[in-house]
């Protein structure tokens, strides 16, 4: 049952690596076409407020010096050459000149021989100015021009001008908007003037609708808006362009994250059997870390630590097999093997060595299991050895169920056994739980040992798990310790025992014998040297 469903998932994952790289290959197409198609747009809308403020510049700069120079004599012949200066050095305006009521008397291009028919204003500018956007003339009937007038003097601008833009793209419509009016001052193409509501107080917009990428160019000096609409075939062209540089790639992906599934998939059917086959053909060791006493720096006991090499030498550490044993009930199986090497590897030693003690690790299933005491008892009596040179080591996630928690540690602790509560300040077990069992050692997790003198703030969490063991009266143990510096620390603040890298390696029994039997011959030629 559990493999069929392990399959049906796996299945299902297998899908959905396919699918969801190629679903977000086609999503960032289409996003990558809206961003770059929204760019061309804005660009185009910035250079229509770009040429509109500049004509605007212009045409005050121009109007204005007549205004100033001759506004009592708006048709002499002064008037009139600065009326052609204007003109000739503004790039923007085809003529200025004097209106009088709706007719311009004369300017820059007829002089005085020749009256403009302008018409009334449409809209009221910026600074009182008065704007006609669409005034033709009888010598160009087709063509549109746009006229400012500021007091009694005018220029008259082409509307191409401003929107003389995107050339190569015809099919791209644009305009300059007043935020007074719905006419377009100059407009090419189809115009909304309802898309101003999409503006609202933002400098630029940019959206979907009718059809078209729109952008909204806000201008910074007139109250005017620039606007372009690129066609949505410009935007389906891109993103189908994009699609297909993106979504090979999306499929490639998925097909590589599938092959990664597939293969952990098997790797994780099959390890419950190669862990079965482990334990068939007995291929699991131990190795042995010393526990160092810090103020005497004698190794008083070791950590017996399983390990696996499987026929092709590999070592497979505990963390990936331990739960695979655990969650497919081969762990009574693997601790009862555990229990017979370290009977195998350390009976010898400790009996004869009653005070060296052995820390082994039991799983939560192992700690809840009826029969876990008589394994135990079993083991002693091949090893000839006492219940207190066993420490068992359980994690916090073991002691979760408060009442087989307090029957286990009661019972073993009756029988001689000593219990140590492992990687401790990774779980959820408070105070007062704590206080509830009966236990000997508490174990502070290497994690916070790391984290000594190096201000991180976990760096002051391993002064109240020592305050805790006070407080509870257990004997400590530091993990992974690996600095003097560490070692120090904790030894000042009543830390006992400690383990790690600082001390040794996990190492076979045997290198843990001849190294302590060096240890006291180092001690002895000591002692002779002095006297």
């Amino acid at each position: 049952m559990k493999k069929t469903v392990v399959v049906l998932l796996t299945l299902l994952v297998a899908i959905a690596c396919i699918g969801l790289p190629l679903w977000l290959a086609l999503a960032e197409s289409k996003r990558q076409a809206f961003q770059g198609e929204g760019d061309r747009a804005l660009g185009y809308a910035r250079d229509v407020v770009i040429r509109a403020d500049e004509t605007a510049r212009q045409v005050r700069s121009g109007l204005e010096r007549l205004v100033a120079r001759h506004a009592g004599a708006p048709c002499s012949p002064a008037s009139l050459d600065l009326m052609r200066q204007i003109d000739l050095a503004s790039s923007y305006l085809q003529a200025v000149g004097h209106v009088r009521g709706n007719r311009m008397v004369c300017s820059s291009i007829a002089g005085r021989s020749q009256a403009l028919e302008l018409g009334p204003p449409a809209l009221l500018g910026t600074a009182g100015a008065l704007l006609r956007p669409d005034v033709r003339f009888p010598s160009v009937p087709d063509v549109s021009f746009g006229v400012i007038q500021v007091g009694e003097f005018a220029a008259i601008i082409h509307q191409a001008t401003v929107i003389d833009t995107a050339k190569g793209e015809p099919d791209v419509s644009l305009s300059l908007l007043s935020l007074r009016s719905p006419v377009p001052l100059a407009a090419r193409g189809h115009i909304d003037g309802r898309w101003l509501a999409r503006l609202g107080n933002a400098p630029e917009a940019v959206f979907l609708e009718d059809g078209h990428v729109i952008a909204l160019v806000r201008s910074p000096q007139n109250l005017t808006v620039g606007v372009a609409a690129v066609p949505l075939s410009y935007l389906e062209a891109r993103s189908d362009a994009l699609a297909t540089e993106l979504v090979p790639a999306g499929v490639l992906a998925g097909v590589v994250l599938t092959l990664a599934i597939l293969v952990l998939a098997r790797q994780q059917l099959a390890l419950p059997a190669a862990v079965k086959t482990a334990l068939r053909r007995r291929e699991l060791f131990l190795e042995y870390q010393p526990v160092v006493e810090l103020h005497s720096g004698r190794w008083i006991g070791v950590e017996a630590l399983v390990r696996w090499r499987r026929p092709t030498g590999e070592i497979v550490m505990p963390e990936l097999f331990i739960p695979i044993a655990e969650q497919n009930g081969l762990i009574d199986k693997l601790t009862r093997q555990v229990l017979e090497l370290v009977c195998r590897d350390t009976g010898f030693y400790l009996e004869i060595h009653p005070d060296f003690h052995i820390g082994i690790n039991v799983a939560p299933s192992d700690f809840h299991s009826p029969g876990f005491l008589d394994s135990l008892q079993h083991t002693l009596q091949r090893m000839g050895a006492r219940p207190s040179s066993i420490i068992l080591e359980v994690t916090e996630r073991g002691l979760l169920d408060p009442v087989v928690a307090r029957e286990t540690s009661g019972a073993l602790r009756r029988h001689g056994f000593a219990i140590a509560i492992d990687d401790f300040g990774t779980g959820y077990s408070s105070l007062s739980y704590l206080e509830t069992l009966e236990l000997d050692y508490l174990k502070i997790d290497r994690s916070f040992i790391e984290a000594i003198g190096t201000g991180a703030p976990t760096s002051q969490v391993v002064g109240h798990i020592i305050r805790m063991a006070k407080d509870l009266g257990l004997k400590m143990i530091a993990e992974g310790v690996e600095s003097q510096a560490q070692a120090e620390f904790l030894l000042e603040r009543g830390v006992q025992y400690a383990q790690g890298w600082l001390y040794g390696r996990s190492m076979p029994f045997a290198e843990i014998v001849r190294r302590m039997e060096d240890m006291v011959q180092q001690e002895s030629d000591a002692l002779q040297v002095s006297g």
